[in-house]
């Protein structure tokens, strides 16, 4: 096969890009190049999709796929417009961050969506309704040859949203002395889908045209059992310093992500439904995910592999948390 991988040179990108040559397709990937390396095997196109003509480098190929991972409505709309006349089936990666709400467990892909954002920026705070903005494009403008593609929270090797690796890195290195680790304690489901799973899943889709809007996660995994694998696979024994998600918010500890925060905790009970979606429509189309021992060992590889002193996206700095422990043991 064909495939156009819009991107291919960041994280899912260049892993979709990479599966589709092991598998024997001829590869092309447009995009900046500035992300990350060109996988071996890929052609890469160097283009700037926010500006005129980004895509007349690419002539007038066919595409028996196109691949698609953008944030900005502006490129979706134009790569529709260049090259959906020319694409056999269109797989577009969106978002969980799409739905307008995320408080009931086992939601599936009908529940109600964001407004949508059609403007392009680059603040956190419009990424759902942009990537809302972005589905109906595609829906809009190729029903019957696009598979959308609502992945939950990524995880593997190569995460630098520093989220899914903060646990076992922190179980391996713990910040205090006598190896305590301060967790949330919450009952919260985590649910995350290993990077190369989702890509192979991605790829399959491309492979037998796939149609329709799919949620793309793992398997649901309370983050108490969660945090559980994550010291098997370190080996960690040290104490853990549970604290309340009301004990987190008074000494400003962030959900999620960020400067200052516990990555995977999230507060109940708004967002009770945020990583445990159905996934049904997506095993229909045949997603599997590895076990999550094996994601978070992989991780581990490669966060140790980048230096664990390193400036994080996502966690508490050791110096914060040492801190938060004295504060938590002092008061029982």
């Amino acid at each position: 096969m064909r495939i156009l991988v819009l991107g291919g040179t960041a994280w899912l990108g260049g892993e979709v890009a990479a599966q589709a040559v092991a598998a024997g397709h001829r590869v092309t990937a447009l995009a900046r190049g500035r992300a990350g390396e060109v996988p071996a095997g890929v052609s890469l196109v160097r283009a700037d999709r926010s500006t005129p003509g980004a895509y007349d480098a690419l002539g007038g190929a066919d595409w028996d796929a196109v691949v698609d991972v953008a944030r900005q409505p502006s490129h979706v709309r134009g790569a529709l417009a260049a090259l959906a006349d020319r694409a056999r089936s269109w797989v577009f990666v969106s978002s969980a961050s799409v739905y307008a709400s995320h408080d009931d467990p086992g939601a599936d892909e009908s529940a109600p969506l964001l407004d949508p954002s059609p403007e392009d920026d680059e603040g956190w705070e419009t990424y759902g309704a942009r990537k809302v903005a972005c589905e109906q494009a595609v829906l809009g403008a190729i029903p019957d040859r696009a598979l959308v593609a609502r992945a939950g929270l990524v995880a593997g090797p190569g995460d630098h949203t520093d989220r899914t690796g903060y646990w076992p890195l922190r179980f391996a290195h713990p910040a205090t002395a006598d190896g305590a680790v301060l967790v949330p304690d919450s009952p919260i489901d985590t649910q995350v889908i290993d990077v190369r799973d989702l890509a192979a899943w991605l790829l399959r889709c491309a492979e037998v045209a796939a149609v329709g809007v799919a949620n793309a996660a793992g398997s649901v995994v309370p983050l108490p059992d969660h945090l559980r694998t994550a010291r098997q696979v370190t080996g960690h024994d040290g104490e853990l310093v549970r604290v309340s998600q009301d004990w987190l918010a008074e000494h400003e500890v962030a959900p999620w992500s960020g400067e200052r925060s516990l990555p995977l905790w999230l507060p109940l009970p708004e967002y009770a439904g945020m990583m445990s979606r159905s996934t049904a429509a997506a095993e229909s189309l045949g997603l599997r995910a590895r076990p999550l021992a094996q994601t978070l060992e992989d991780t581990l590889a490669w966060e140790l592999a980048q230096g664990p002193g390193r400036p994080r996206r996502a966690g508490l700095a050791p110096a914060d948390e040492v801190a938060l422990v004295d504060l938590a043991r002092a008061v029982g």
